[in-house]
């Protein structure tokens, strides 16, 4: 595993650039020559918008010398995963169906984003439209972990993981349906936020699963991730699921501690139980991780949420539905790539054969099988009773504990290849995927190493809208892993 250097914080950068002590455009420079030096090995981005950058950075210091304060992220270059709508650049979610399409609008995170200074540098690889956990369902060819090349670096919002990993962007912003902030922030050893449902909008979020998906950040540190959750937090009326009310700011709790909290250890996700394939270095981490809490002055025990076994199951029934239902718009029609045909079904059939890879067309032939006249109750409609199980244990956990601890993924980052039966590779989402269902927040905050050395992601979660108090306990965590 090749060690990095270490990256300039997003904040240290936002503040020495709102001070004039730096230059948004020496701040990018710097970043574009590590672009340069290592984006052809690792692959994070479908596409680099170096120009259009460098445009922003320049604006950005011209609003500094005329007095002006650009936001909280001034000069701090970011990448966006590339299911995130962005005016004129393309937006293609790793997919040939959407291959050079050019959205005419930005998503309300970018455009927050913008709001807030950040410079947006490129659009990061994934899984097609969002769907793996390890970025080798790419159409694009596969992102590879840059602290360990022979090596996924998750997915599916890989290539945003990666970008900060290798320090090619101080934050990236991805979407979590399932995990795919967590599960790949674990694997590259930096900090993943799966906000709340609804606090963060999905306007121009090319949805996956409407009623799971959630923006959030990556980051180096727990501030950084805090700070771009700030960014791009709030209501928007043009989401129909975006939470009205005024959100809690959780960068003056950071420094908060944690003595006093009740911490619970979520007994089925450490490896004891029905649920397998954890790794026992990553089960130690975990512990080790408890431990730290309990030292800070946490009250730490066990704690069960029994139906967390059945997530899993739950998921695949639930997300591949609502998939089969919002995918059915890439018809050769409206708008990406056609392939002509004979007539009107066969232009459809050729354009989604040809558009759509492999794993896509697995979960919309499985959800649309769920959704089918005869199955709706037997298969959807019990994974959605199961959901409210998954809630109403949550519910039950929380009236004892403030926050739950687990591992983020049962492993550490896998070579290419590892896991290519699709049941394997589902597994890596074991225990992120109940939050998704619940629509509670969670973070993964790197804790120690495991097999080969690799970074091993510990998980926090907590109840809706419980954001500062998961800053809280991660800053404790990060602080201890040092």
């Amino acid at each position: 595993m090749s060690k990095p250097a270490p990256k300039p914080t997003a904040t240290d950068i936002a503040a020495q650039v709102r001070s004039g002590e730096r230059t948004a455009v020496e701040v990018l420079e710097e970043h574009l020559a590590v672009v340069a030096d290592r984006e052809s090995e690792i692959h994070a981005f479908n596409v680099v918008i170096a120009d259009e950058a460098r445009e922003r950075a320049s604006a950005i210091d011209a609003q500094i010398a005329s007095g002006e304060d650009p936001g909280p992220l001034a000069g701090v270059p970011v990448a966006l995963k590339d299911n995130m709508c962005t005016t004129g650049i393309p937006t293609t979610c790793s997919s040939k169906i959407l291959d050079g399409w050019k959205p005419p609008y930005n998503g309300t995170a970018v455009d927050k984003l913008y709001e807030a200074g950040a410079v947006v540098v490129g659009k990061t690889n994934l899984d097609e439209f969002a769907m793996g956990s390890s970025t080798e369902n790419s159409a694009f060819g596969p992102t590879l972990n840059p602290l360990d090349t022979s090596c996924v670096p998750g997915g599916s919002s890989g290539g945003s993981a990666a970008a900060v990993a290798a320090g090619f962007a101080a934050l990236s912003f991805g979407s979590d349906t399932g995990g795919s902030i967590r599960q790949p922030a674990a694997l590259t050893g930096t900090v993943g936020l799966k906000p709340s449902y609804g606090t963060v909008s999905r306007y121009g979020l090319i949805a996956f699963a409407s009623s799971l998906d959630q923006i959030g950040p990556f980051a180096n540190t727990v501030a950084d991730a805090a700070a771009g959750f700030e960014a791009v937090a709030g209501h928007d009326p043009r989401d129909s699921t975006s939470i009205p009310e005024q959100l809690r700011p959780v960068t003056p709790h950071l420094s908060d501690g944690v003595d006093g909290m009740r911490i619970g250890v979520i007994t089925e996700l450490m490896g004891d139980g029905e649920l397998k394939g954890f790794e026992p270095e990553v089960i130690a981490q975990t512990r080790a991780a408890a431990d730290a809490l309990a030292a800070a002055g946490a009250k730490v025990s066990e704690v069960s949420v029994p139906s967390v076994v059945y997530g899993l199951t739950a998921y695949y029934l639930i997300a591949p539905s609502e998939a089969s239902s919002n995918l059915a718009r890439y018809d050769g029609v409206r708008y990406g790539n056609r392939v002509t045909g004979v007539n009107t079904a066969a232009m459809n059939t050729a354009t989604r054969t040809a558009g759509f890879g492999a794993e896509v067309k697995r979960r919309i032939m499985l959800g649309t099988y769920a959704l089918s006249a005869g199955y709706y109750d037997a298969f959807y409609g019990k994974a959605q009773r199961v959901r409210t199980l998954i809630i109403d244990d949550f519910a039950r956990a929380y009236e004892d504990f403030d926050v739950l601890l687990s591992p983020t993924s049962p492993c550490v980052a896998f070579p290419f290849g590892a896991k290519s039966d699709p049941m394997t590779m589902y597994l890596n989402d074991t225990c992120t995927i109940p939050s998704n269902l619940s629509g509670q927040p969670a973070i993964s905050v790197p804790f120690g190493t495991g097999d080969r050395g690799l970074p091993v992601g510990v998980q926090i979660l907590a109840p809706m809208l419980g954001e500062v108090e998961l800053f809280k306990v991660a800053a404790v965590l990060e602080g201890a892993n040092q």
